[in-house]
């Protein structure tokens, strides 16, 4: 599966609590999530992220609390992977739960900008910059993480296994 989309860039140690703030964990409504996304630090993300568009942070991205929230929330605002230098793990595997892919790139993060536009392979991992003609490599991920990522997350993926 190929993805391409303008990138939203985001820096080191973005935490769960600035994906979507506590205040907005009173709903568990997906699209009511994505219009608080990132609201802390990006007043403009949820406004005007387009479908397709990708989010791309720093080392140890996803960091703090546990909440299955933020994922939802950045995955409800259209952005269908996430591109970082690390995740926390436990970030990690909530996205892979809720089917928003997270691929790893190490500090070759640092030479992609906001408003880049990348094309990204799941299946093989690689993305290329369309703006700087810049390649990278991020370890694919597994089959069967594709597979519960196409599936829509999962609780879609074991039901469609049955």
């Amino acid at each position: 599966m190929t993805l391409e989309g303008k990138v939203w860039r985001y820096g080191d140690n973005i935490d769960t609590d600035v994906i979507i703030p506590a205040r907005y964990l009173n709903s568990f409504d997906p699209k009511e999530l994505a219009t608080h996304c990132m609201v802390d630090i990006d007043e403009t993300f949820a406004g005007n992220v387009k479908e397709g568009d990708i989010m791309v942070g720093g080392h140890n991205f996803g960091c703090g609390s546990s909440r299955e929230h933020a994922p939802i929330a950045i995955k409800a605002s259209g952005v269908p992977v996430v591109i970082a230098a690390s995740f926390a793990r436990i970030f990690y595997r909530n996205a892979i739960n809720v089917g928003l892919p997270a691929l790893e790139i190490g500090d070759d993060v640092e030479k992609i900008k906001a408003g880049d536009i990348l094309s990204i392979d799941l299946s093989t991992g690689k993305i290329i910059d369309k703006t700087t003609g810049d390649t990278f490599q991020a370890p694919p991920l597994p089959g069967f993480i594709q597979d519960i990522a196409q599936a829509g997350g999962l609780i879609n993926y074991v039901k469609e296994s049955k």
